[in-house]
């Protein structure tokens, strides 16, 4: 157990779910934040956020990595649930609203690169650590269950075959009003992607030892959220049953 988690116990019931981009995260996590009332908390989205805020003071960290811990540590990143926009739950950094700005294919490729700086790592992982460990909380992201909760209640990691990956992301930029690049284009920033997160030294992207990995390849996102939802309503019962004993 790290320094971190010993200093942030966990108090309640968590939920892990971690895999590559494109499997279908970020829907599963919302609705099962809805289902089961649980409070979402989209780690990669904190990466993306900082990823974007260096662009736009247009921070070579790649040059200067310090620059990017220095921003890690200052920067308050929070998320706010607001049911009347989509998506719903948004993140903010010093108080204003950059969900919009984050889901760029450029940005998606330097929030791997700052991902990979371990003092970023280690300044985000206290925030990630804080903000699920009040218990009943949903996570979601690439090292979570190995890194942020090894202790989660319930951890999952979520796969999907590259074509279809691409197929989803070429639809949800399509579906923003974005300028989509090709189908090869989306396949190969996927690849590129995913060679960085499973190859990084610090926290690469891997399944913990006691995941439930789920291909959503041919599924639904209905049927992938029945599915574990299903999963993790058992496991609370039997924690709740355990301590009645």
């Amino acid at each position: 157990m790290s320094s971190i988690e010993v200093a942030i116990p966990k108090q309640g019931f968590v939920v892990a779910i971690d895999g590559p981009a494109g499997t279908g995260k970020s829907s599963v996590t919302r609705r099962l934040a809805d289902v089961l009332g649980f409070t979402h908390i989209d780690t990669g989205a904190l990466y993306r956020a900082l990823a974007y805020l260096l662009a736009r003071q247009h921070v070579d960290f790649e040059a200067h990595p310090e620059e990017a811990v220095k921003l890690a540590r200052s920067v308050h990143l929070e998320f706010k649930r607001q049911p009347e926009k989509n998506p719903a739950n948004r993140i903010f950094a010093d108080g204003k609203d950059v969900t919009e700005h984050i889901r760029t294919p450029e940005v998606s490729m330097k929030a791997s690169r700052v991902s990979s700086i371990p003092g970023v790592r280690a300044a985000l992982l206290g925030l990630q650590r804080r903000l699920g460990c009040v218990g009943r909380a949903i996570l979601e992201g690439r090292d979570i269950g190995t890194v942020v909760f090894p202790d989660a209640d319930a951890k999952f990691f979520l796969t999907a075959s590259v074509d279809e990956r691409a197929k989803r992301r070429l639809a949800e930029l399509e579906a923003a009003g974005k300028d989509a690049p090709s189908f090869e284009e989306v396949k190969h920033q996927i690849a590129a992607r995913d060679q960085a997160d499973s190859t990084r030294a610090t926290a690469p992207l891997k399944k913990a030892e006691d995941a439930v990995e789920v291909d959503t390849s041919e599924m639904t996102l209905d049927e992938v959220v029945s599915s574990m939802e299903a999963s993790i309503r058992a496991r609370i019962g039997l924690q709740l049953r355990g301590k009645k004993k």
